[in-house]
């Protein structure tokens, strides 16, 4: 099995606001079938890094724009469902209006390979967000909601800093420390390295 990074760079916008983001885009699977953690940005990249393989979903972590751009094209490529958390429809019709999505409830289960991905509900960064957790690969795939450095942004619309902290500290706590976190944009972490720090975000409020 094979955890890719692709980098795609873009326009984030929320709440009359845009900032510019580099966003990661994971591959995940082996050498038939793969999944596709967030589709950001731009399509071409993502496609090469598939190389022929078959993708079983195209998933998105949350319902930000940045994360879910390209999903209908890759949707279309690879005839792959696209798999999204209903909490988050109102952010995804605000780029797909006419596009639906196959929607993911907590504890959802998708299988590339011998690879099982577990969906974990964990809201706070936005309504619908999911953490998708591989155990057999000591892996995390946390889209917006836990960071190196700490947990995701919650100063927008949708988002509240208390649910992401319980999200967190319930769902993501009690994973094996040594879970590797893959993030939605910047450096990978560790579950374990990361919790470490968790009464200080308590205390920071924000």
């Amino acid at each position: 099995m094979s955890i890719q990074r692709v980098v795609t760079s873009g326009v984030f916008e929320l709440d009359g606001g845009s900032w510019a983001v580099d966003n990661n885009v994971w591959v995940v699977g082996d050498e038939t079938q793969v999944v596709v953690f967030d589709a950001a940005h731009t399509a071409e990249p993502i496609i090469e890094a598939v190389a022929g393989r078959e993708v079983v979903a195209v998933i998105c972590t949350h319902g930000h724009n940045d994360h879910v751009t390209v999903a209908p094209q890759l949707s279309d490529a690879f005839g792959a469902p696209i798999l999204l958390h209903p909490a988050d429809e109102m952010l995804w019709r605000q780029t797909h209006p006419n596009r639906d999505f196959q929607p993911v409830e907590d504890g959802h289960e998708v299988r590339a390979g011998n690879v099982a991905f577990h969906a974990l509900h964990t809201p706070g960064h936005s309504p619908g967000s999911v953490c998708w957790w591989a155990p057999s690969l000591g892996a995390l795939f946390s889209g917006d909601t836990l960071f190196h450095g700490g947990p995701g942004a919650t100063g927008r619309s949708f988002s509240d800093f208390p649910t992401i902290l319980d999200s967190i500290r319930t769902r993501v706590g009690g994973l094996p420390p040594e879970t590797v976190v893959y993030t939605g944009h910047g450096d990978s972490t560790t579950v374990g390295a990361e919790l470490a720090d968790y009464d200080q975000w308590v205390a920071r409020g924000h």
